[in-house]
């Protein structure tokens, strides 16, 4: 996105047809290892240029998936948002109600894959932050539902954000968690294992030419530093709140790693402590698959893990929702409308609250409060 003084450009929206795989996945000698000292975040760094056509996708439906199943160029790459225009937030941000007794109200956001511009205003938006991007909810209650970084420009100012208002929540007696997405398992097996072959099923695959191919930032890479990769890696794959279970992927793979939230989480932090490359890509291909909540029998995978986890409603990020409504464009037709999010998606016999905007897209960065009407 693009904020200029006075009037904007013109917006258009953007379809299928303006995906593209950044240039440098192409380079003969591929990025590999950071390379500077760590710096600040400051304005944006420029976006990388984007070259190959990409086909329009959406990933695959639920039991078509081939046993060895590797994230390619099909998942929802990165697009050019340099001709979109940035929503302006009020200078009266709403003020988060403040509860004297018990935890304060509960929030989660969905994707936010490097927009921190677009995550402040919508943080901003709901008054959680104040508009020196400070705290300023209290006691309320904050969760990320995962996918910190690649795709947009500034995933390492991202993670700092949420890392310090993690603190700054706490110590105002309410918290900011979050949580594990597949491009936080893709960043750490590109920051520790590179172009180390792993056993995909599928052919000879490589965490850094993965993490290329699905919007990784040069520039996040270079500012990535040891407390960023302890953070990722502790985080948890699954929580409930207030009696919905957050997670990032709407898949059941989940129930491949535990039967609680806690043997849940277990198992996925004592996967990466043992840093083996294969292990680490298993997991990896199992939180991409997408969709099992969607079309016939997507709510009984829902009651599956409703059932063993516990809660009454599932909330998730990971598939965009104009992917989810079949809403997202056509690749032939250049007057194909573009996504339009309002906001959360409830489907799934209502069980499902999806939450990923689209914000990669020229979508939207949801920020929401729960429990959310159907």
């Amino acid at each position: 996105m693009t904020q200029g003084a006075g009037q904007g450009p013109e917006v258009r929206t953007p379809t299928v047809r303006d995906f593209r795989v950044p240039a440098y996945v192409h380079e003969a000698d591929p990025y590999t290892q950071p390379s500077g000292p760590y710096t600040q975040p400051g304005p944006h760094p420029q976006q990388p240029p984007h070259a190959q056509q990409m086909p329009p996708g959406e990933g695959t439906r639920p039991g078509e998936d081939p046993e060895g199943y590797t994230p390619t160029q099909r998942d929802l790459p990165v697009i050019n948002r340099g001709d979109t225009l940035q929503m302006p937030i009020s200078p009266e941000a709403a003020t988060v109600p403040q509860s004297t007794e018990g935890p304060g109200p509960l929030y989660v956001v969905g994707d936010v894959h490097g927009y921190l511009d677009e995550l402040v205003a919508a943080l901003r938006e709901k008054g959680l932050i104040d508009i020196d991007g400070r705290w300023s909810a209290g006691t309320a209650r904050l969760w990320f539902l995962g996918d910190f970084t690649d795709r947009g420009p500034d995933g390492i100012g991202v993670i700092d954000l949420v890392m310090r208002l993690s603190a700054e929540a706490a110590a105002a007696g309410g918290y900011c968690k979050a949580l594990m997405g597949n491009h936080e398992l893709l960043l750490l097996g590109a920051k520790r294992f590179g172009d180390t072959p792993v056993n995909s099923g599928a052919g000879t695959a490589t965490f850094q030419a993965a993490w290329l191919l699905n919007g990784g930032q040069k520039t996040d890479m270079e500012r990535l530093e040891d407390h960023h990769l302890q953070w990722m890696a502790r985080l948890d794959a699954m929580e409930l709140a207030d009696g919905h279970l957050l997670v990032h992927s709407d898949t059941t793979a989940y129930l491949d790693y535990g039967d609680s939230i806690e043997a849940v989480n277990d198992t996925v932090r004592e996967a990466l402590t043992r840093n083996d490359a294969d292990e680490c890509w298993d997991l990896f291909r199992k939180f991409t698959k997408r969709f099992a909540f969607r079309d016939d029998g997507g709510a009984q995978a829902v009651r599956e893990l409703l059932d063993m986890y516990g809660g009454s409603r599932i909330v998730h990020g990971h598939s965009p929702i104009p992917y989810l409504l079949g809403e997202a464009g056509s690749e032939d037709d250049d007057d194909a409308a573009g996504p339009v999010v309002e906001g959360p998606h409830v489907y799934a016999d209502g069980l499902a609250i999806a939450m990923d905007g689209g914000v990669t897209m020229a979508g939207k960065l949801l920020v929401q409060q729960l429990p959310l009407d159907s």
